[in-house]
């Protein structure tokens, strides 16, 4: 228990700091803007959120890399939404879903490094 509230914390931390670093925000959370016009981002969101509720994180994650595109500060965006929102979820959810603190956590810092940003914590 305690080392999932660390693992927890610790996605928390880097979510956090990246969003500081990047987009000067305290926070994240992927807006879409115009809801009458989609973003091919903006449908990508769409996408993932709906393997999420589904409980494909896997798959979900698989998408987001296939298309991440690392010269679009709005796909860091949407990566830090989606692990933040995977990092909400109850432990419970994640394991009978196949997937781990430990998994969000690595996506993470893969993200930034991705995107010029290696974490090392």
């Amino acid at each position: 228990m305690f080392q999932q509230d660390y693992v927890m914390k610790m996605i928390e931390d880097i979510v956090r700091f990246l969003a500081k670093v990047i987009f000067n925000k305290d926070t994240i959370d992927y807006q879409v803007l115009d809801e009458e016009n989609y973003t091919p981002t903006d449908y990508l969101y769409k996408e993932l959120i709906s393997l999420i509720n589904k409980g494909k994180i896997n798959e979900a994650e698989n998408l987001l890399y296939e298309k991440l595109d690392c010269k679009d500060k709005k796909h860091m965006e949407l990566a830090l939404d989606f692990y933040q929102r995977l990092n909400n979820f109850e432990d419970d959810f994640l394991e009978k879903n196949n997937f781990s603190r430990e998994e969000i956590e690595e996506g993470l810092k893969e993200v930034a490094k991705k995107f010029g940003i290696p974490i090392y914590i």
